[in-house]
């Protein structure tokens, strides 16, 4: 019952992206207007953040996300090719988020009540990650974050 759930979402997301570029298509220099933005669920930080191979239970994820925080998302990363081996970024199923003027906590629980979701991690620069693996959860507040913080422990 869930998989059908997944995939009837899915499927609503896929059509609401085909209705949203038929309607655009029509505007005069749509594409200039609507750069980075994909069917109003979620924009690209920037043009080099590769995306289009996201799989629709991701694309239904962050669909889901969207509409539960009331705000479009930003994707920061999506499918690498260089990180970590076993990486859901190199197989092209997760995606790091930000979701300007919405609380980390926030994006969280409504990742948590997404029917597709696997992995959630959060960074200390409130960065969320989502992914269709398997379900776990991390926090990650390592390097810079870490090194400025043990900084200010030295400086007193």
């Amino acid at each position: 019952m869930r998989k059908n759930g997944s995939i009837l979402l899915a499927c609503v997301v896929a059509l609401t992206s085909l209705l949203a570029t038929e309607t655009s298509a029509g505007r005069k220099h749509a594409s200039r207007i609507d750069k980075g933005a994909v069917a109003n669920v979620y924009t690209i930080q920037t043009p080099r953040v590769r995306h289009r191979c996201f799989p629709g239970r991701l694309r239904a994820v962050l669909a889901h996300i969207g509409r539960q925080v009331g705000r479009r998302l930003l994707v920061t990363s999506g499918h690498r090719s260089n990180g970590r081996r076993g990486s859901y970024h190199r197989k092209c199923l997760a995606a790091d988020i930000r979701v300007p003027g919405v609380p980390v906590k926030r994006v969280v629980a409504a990742a948590r009540s997404a029917p597709a979701i696997g992995g959630i991690g959060t960074y200390c620069n409130g960065i969320v990650h989502v992914d269709v693996g398997p379900r776990r959860t991390w926090h990650y507040c390592r390097g810079l974050a870490h090194l400025t913080r043990r900084a200010r422990l030295t400086a007193r």
